[in-house]
């Protein structure tokens, strides 16, 4: 343990820090050179001042943690000016930008400034949220699990699941009572596999509205031959500003540009909301993951991309209407390749095999840590069980959704409506607890713009998916399909579905039940055929697998704590964290690779492929070098050695004094399968970052949006 180096606070509430020097801030042995994606209330102190001299203050950290903004659907921001400016990338903000375009105006193709308030453009159903302070309620949460004793293996899989529901209530009941308390969204988080719980508080946010985007051809250049691979040219970055009560929200925290380049070696932090890490299963689950269920999502994810190609060659607004589909499948494959590569590595295999042999010597060790269980069986018996009987109902699991079609997700959320909230809160599915009805109202009335061709054409690719892979007997194919082939049943439920009017949602949303049983709406009844089934999958997978592994994974996570002390990060789960490191070159096959490009670099790489798709130059840009308004040796991109993934898109870069010197936009191949453990710096793994300069260079130099520059330097001091 290291020594404590921050003045202790006594609560966290109002986003004052609890920094407790028996170990929220600690070292961390088993932590190797810049790895760790460490919650704010565990922050490896004396690593920061061992590794670079630095130790942030409880100012620092708490302004950071209200500056940083989380998006519903993934990934991170953060506010840069008093007045309610954030900054993300434009692969974050695409969603909100594709929405806000139309075939007559794309601005995903041409870019948007919005000169003043009144030009900014209203992001439909958007959601961002801010971390305004956290709890431990572990005992809370432990406190109030049935008693378990010891038993058969029959009574101890009863009081295992009547111990999983019990703990699904307290923590439904620990977010209620918090969100009727302070007005707050309340989530509790589960860290170590259920070793520990926090309930994190968020102030959200729905009135976002576009402030700038450069082109897409900008943002993205390369598209997918670039994506996940460095070096790289991207001017990644997209400015929204947030309102209240419809004006600029004040936010006295925010963040600032640095005006001076990212350096070679300094210290960076990046505070964002990496999505999920799984570097804490065991090699059960492991061998799961590598030999069963990655490979089936594999081909679910190359199937829907065929399909969506498909779709796209039938027109030019066809493939507008396709592509911000297409470019989330496709950034979700090559990550997923990459990852799956990663578990084919055998040296990284057997380096978790070692762990796990010694985790469980350390059980074995100390039988006190197995006492709050039923069963005699280790808890890496236990996962391997119920892991043993997954592989032949992977298929049914993996398919056993709605999510590929946007508009079937909706009609299944309006029948489960009114299900769902006649239950009490603590018996409902997460989405319909009363802490989360807000955004899910939200997400049924969005205003935002479904198109019925792409729908029907990934709804019948989806149930054609389902039909080949489940067969035509599977009780969930034949009530899907309902004695249609599934060109058909996509057809009838599509075109006559009323569900694309946002009236037709509202009225249905608060017509109740009955309403929504008596509707004869296809879609909708698609949707209510097939339920039943999808609940008994959903069921199945809750009972049989997360009922065993939570606790199991709670033995474990203590197994580590009293091996390593509260030194080990836990996984990502989308909450806030903050990672550390330096911009830092690299070698690659014998070629040195730096940790920065410049304009130069991106005119060259055009130029080199005469300046054909995806390698033009965007329009504003060209005009920008023909012109001579952009110096060539203005930095673009940097690599740095921070431990990252996705959801840690649009994390800002800060420096030590708390300046951003840089906006996180991507990863390169050697750092993909980090999902699954640590890849070292030494092994060329880095995170890539558009720099500040780039960003205020582009504004000034290139799209003229200079007041939009001035805004964003502020004042960029933060007490160290």
């Amino acid at each position: 343990m290291g020594s404590c180096f921050l003045p202790l606070r006594a609560g966290v509430l109002g986003g004052a820090l609890a920094l407790a020097c028996a170990g929220l801030f600690h070292a961390a042995p088993t932590a190797r050179a810049d790895e760790g994606m460490w919650p704010l209330h565990g922050l490896p102190a004396q690593v920061l001042k061992e590794r670079y001299g630095f130790v942030p203050s409880a100012d620092f950290v708490t302004r950071l943690q209200h500056a940083s903004l989380r998006f519903s659907d993934g990934g991170s921001g953060s506010f840069v000016s008093e007045r309610g400016l954030v900054l993300t990338n434009h692969h974050v903000a695409r969603t909100f930008i594709y929405k806000l375009s139309t075939a007559q105006r794309d601005l995903l193709r041409d870019g948007f400034y919005a000169a003043n308030l009144a030009a900014e453009l209203p992001c439909p159903d958007a959601e961002l949220s801010v971390l305004d302070s956290y709890v431990d309620v572990t005992e809370r949460v432990r406190g109030g699990r049935a008693a378990l004793g010891s038993a058969g293996e029959q009574r101890a899989a009863q009081a295992q699941l009547a111990a999983h529901a019990q703990r699904k209530q307290i923590i439904a009941s620990l977010e209620k009572e918090c969100s009727e308390s302070t007005g707050l969204r309340c989530e509790v988080v589960t860290l170590y596999g259920g070793g520990q719980y926090f309930l994190y508080r968020y102030r959200r946010y729905s009135d976002v509205r576009l402030v700038f985007a450069p082109e897409e051809q900008a943002a993205a250049f390369g598209d997918e031959y670039d994506n996940f691979t460095y070096p790289r040219y991207a001017l990644d970055f997209t400015l929204l500003r947030v309102y209240d009560k419809g004006r600029p929200l004040s936010v006295p925290q925010a963040l600032h540009l640095r005006s001076q380049p990212a350096q070679e070696g300094e210290l960076v932090l990046v505070s964002g909301h990496p999505a999920s890490t799984n570097r804490g299963l065991t090699m059960a689950q492991l061998r799961y993951h590598r030999d069963v269920q990655n490979p089936i999502a594999l081909r679910i994810l190359e199937a829907r991309l065929a399909a969506l190609a498909r779709y796209s060659a039938t027109g030019a607004e066809s493939a507008r209407r396709a592509s911000a589909l297409r470019s989330q499948l496709e950034n979700q494959l090559k990550r997923l390749r990459g990852q799956q590569a990663g578990l084919q590595s055998t040296a990284a295999i057997a380096d978790k095999e070692r762990e796990e042999a010694q985790l469980a010597a350390t059980l074995k060790s100390r039988p006190e840590l197995l006492a709050s269980t039923a069963s005699d069986a280790t808890p890496f018996a236990r996962i391997a069980a119920a892991y043993a009987a997954l592989p032949g109902h992977t298929s049914r699991l993996q398919y056993g959704t709605l999510t590929p079609s946007k508009i079937a997700s909706l009609a299944q959320l309006l029948v489960r409506y009114p299900v769902e909230i006649a239950k009490p809160n603590g018996s409902r599915y997460e989405e319909f607890r009363d802490s989360r009805l807000p955004s899910l109202r939200a997400q049924l009335t969005s205003p935002a713009p479904l198109y019925p061709d792409l729908e029907e054409a990934v709804l019948s690719d989806w149930l054609e998916q389902l039909r080949q892979a489940l067969g035509e007997r599977d009780a969930l194919v034949q009530a899907l399909l309902d004695g249609k082939s599934a060109a058909e049943a996509a057809q009838r439920a599509i075109r006559g579905t009323a569900l694309f009017s946002v009236a037709s949602r509202k009225a249905l949303l608060e017509s109740g039940s009955a309403a929504i049983q008596a509707s004869q709406d296809p879609l909708l009844a698609l949707v209510r055929r097939a339920d039943g089934e999808l609940r008994t999958l959903r069921a199945f997978y809750d009972e049989r697998v997360q009922s065993v592994e939570v606790p199991a994974q709670a033995q474990i996570a203590q197994a580590r704590f009293f091996a390593h002390g509260p030194s080990v990060y836990p996984d990502a789960t989308f909450t806030l964290r903050l990672g550390f490191g330096r911009p830092l070159g690299y070698e690659k096959h014998t070629t040195l690779v730096p940790f920065q490009t410049l304009f130069y670099g991106l005119f060259e790489r055009a130029l080199s492929f005469r300046q054909k798709p995806p390698f033009e130059l965007a329009p504003r840009i060209a005009q920008a070098l023909q012109q001579g308004a952009i110096d060539p040796a203005t930095p673009l991109n940097f690599v740095y050695t921070a431990d990252t993934i996705g959801g840690n898109s649009g994390s800002p870069v800060v420096d030590r004094q708390g300046a951003v010197v840089g906006l996180n936009f991507d990863s390169n191949l050697e750092k993909l399968p980090n999902r699954y453990y640590y890849v070292a710096e030494e092994a060329g793994s880095r995170a890539i970052a558009v720099h500040s300069v780039a960003i205020l260079a582009a504004l000034e130099r290139i799209y003229g949006a200079a007041p939009l520059a001035t805004e964003l330097r502020g004042t960029p001091a933060i007490t160290p």
